[in-house]
Formats: C-alpha cells, structure tokens, sequence
C-alpha cells in the first residue's frame, strides 16, 4: 500500500434525491439522503475497497466523486484540485485522469458500434489523430488478454467476462490515475470474476493505478483492497487496513457483513451478532440509521448520530458500543 499524499480527499460529501412526486407533476413530499457527509481518502497507488447492501449509496458515492452525479455540498479534491469548484471545460481536463468501469458491461456499449469504436471513443473526444486512436486500441486489447482483431467485432458478439475487460480497455484508453471500479464483478462467473480481479491487481501494479473498488461481495475486495469502508444508508459506519477490518471487525453492521460471507470450514470461531431486518430508506433520521436492526442500540442510538472515532492506527467506527 502507497505511503504517498492521498491522490483523492472527499469531505462531508452529501446527496439527496427527491421522493413520492406524484406520477407526472407532483411536488416531492420528501428527500431520501443516498451519500449523507461522507468522507474518505484514497492514496495514490491504493485500492480502497466501498462496502455494503445494494442501496447503500456505494454507487451513488462513485458517481459523486467523478462529479457524474453533482454533490449537494462537500468538496473533493483531486490531486490537489478542488473538482467541485470547476466548471465544464477545466473538469472535462481533469476527467482524462478519472475514467469510470460500469457494473453492466452489455448496457455500457452502443450495441451498433464496433469494439474497437468504442475503445476510442475517449480518445476522439480527447482529440487523438484516427491514427493515434488505432495505434493505442491495439496496444490496449492485449493487454487486457484479448487479441487484437477483436477490435472488429461487435459487444454481443463476446461472452460477459470479455466485455468487463473491453470496458477496462476503455477506461485505459486516456492513461488515468483513477479507476471507479463499480461492481465490475458482480455479474459474472465465480472463476470469471478471479481472473477479471486478477487483470485489475496486475494492470495497477503495472501502471501504478488506484482505485475505488466498489462491491458486494466482500471475498473480492479482501483479495484485492488495501483498505475497507463499510456503508450503511449513505453514511461510511467502519474503515481500517483490510486486514484489520476482517480480523477485527467493530461494527455489527460490518459483523453481519462478514458472517454472511460462505465458508467452507467453521474450525475459526466466528462473530455473532443478531441482526434483523433489512435496510429501510430514511427521509430523516435522528439518530444512528443502523438503530432499528441493531442488537446493541440504546436510546443514546436511537436520539444521536455516532461519528467515525478511531479505535486503533487506521481503523475507525461510528457505533456508541463498538465490540
């Protein structure tokens, strides 16, 4: 894990979207906060692992951050530049270096354009020569293990695997220091999803990339973060060393986490927590949003909201009554 000055800072990072419009023009009776003042770093060289149940608020968090989604307020600097201050010709500078892999490769291409195309496109858009575009798909397509000819077909044409590592190519194409990684995995075969996890840790220990790796599956980011956030209804509830989350998990939302995780042999002794329930979107909430599944919450929980507080080096929990 890099040492370095974090290649990304995100502070209090909030957004919220409009809930119960009526079915053409009703007014909004509500707002249901998807990031609620998040914040994290991510150094340079860096996996940091994104965390949580579908709904969360993981994905929205990524978009955020590209400035995909606009932020209600918060601020994320990149490299020493403030993104959210920007306007569109210094952000589309600035997105060269943030390139973005989707969850659903089949949705993520125009289906009536050629692979090779669609490698490109980010390079058209940055101004490359038709022949620097050429030159560079065919560098890239072997490099993400697919043939150079490839380029010629059309996306359905390939299995779900190869169309993952055709939007790694894509993400390549303009050299960037910072990869969303957004579910890349989710969708595909459990031998597909190592040798697609084991591209992204060769690729960035070959260029030196860092990545946001957002997921579900917590057996992925094991093998490939350096770091974890765990995410619970737009708020970050645990981040440490990936090692230290893992062995030592604080949080009972991270707890149920990890002990829904299948395992082969149950000679380890494994945490218990009794968990009910499942994730409600909030309009408001008072006090801490994992209260109503919570074995352990008090009043205290129910009337506060726990901030993140360091309980040792790199690890940090919001929880009242941490185990």
């Amino acid at each position: 894990m890099s040492e370095t000055e974090p290649l990304i800072v995100a502070r209090n990072l909030r957004k919220s979207f409009p809930i119960g419009a009526g079915k053409f023009f009703g007014r909004p009776t509500g707002a249901v906060a998807a990031v609620d003042d998040v914040s994290f770093d991510i150094r340079r060289g860096e996996t940091l692992g994104l965390v949580g149940e579908s709904g969360c608020g993981k994905s929205t968090t990524g978009r955020v951050l590209m400035r995909l989604i606009e932020p209600d307020s918060g601020s994320i600097h990149f490299d020493g530049t403030d993104l959210t201050a920007l306007g569109r010709t210094g952000l589309n500078v600035e997105r060269k270096r943030l390139q973005l892999v989707f969850q659903d490769s089949s949705s993520a291409f125009n289906p009536r354009k050629r692979v090779g195309w669609i490698i490109a496109e980010p390079m058209r858009l940055a101004g490359m020569s038709r022949q620097d575009r050429r030159n560079r798909v065919a560098e890239l397509l072997p490099l993400v293990g697919l043939r150079p000819e490839y380029g010629e077909r059309f996306p359905h044409q390939f299995s779900g695997g190869q169309r993952q590592r055709i939007g790694i190519a894509r993400a390549l194409a303009l050299q960037p220091e910072l990869i969303v990684c957004d579910e890349p995995v989710s969708a595909l075969d459990v031998s597909i999803q190592a040798q697609v996890v084991n591209l992204l840790k060769g690729l960035q220990d070959q260029f030196g990339l860092t990545y946001l790796f957002i997921s579900h599956d917590l057996r992925v980011v094991r093998h490939l973060a350096d770091r974890v956030a765990v995410m619970y209804l737009g708020r970050i509830v645990e981040i440490g060393t990936t090692d230290e989350l893992y062995r030592h998990p604080r949080h009972p939302y991270t707890q149920m986490l990890l002990q829904a995780v299948p395992r082969i042999s149950t000679d380890k002794p494994q945490h218990t927590t009794a968990v009910v329930g499942e994730a409600v979107l909030q309009t408001a909430s008072l006090g801490c949003k994992f209260a109503p599944r919570c074995p352990r919450a008090t009043a205290t929980c129910r009337a506060e909201a726990p901030t993140l507080v360091s309980g040792s080096p790199g690890h940090s929990v919001a929880c009242f009554y941490p185990n």
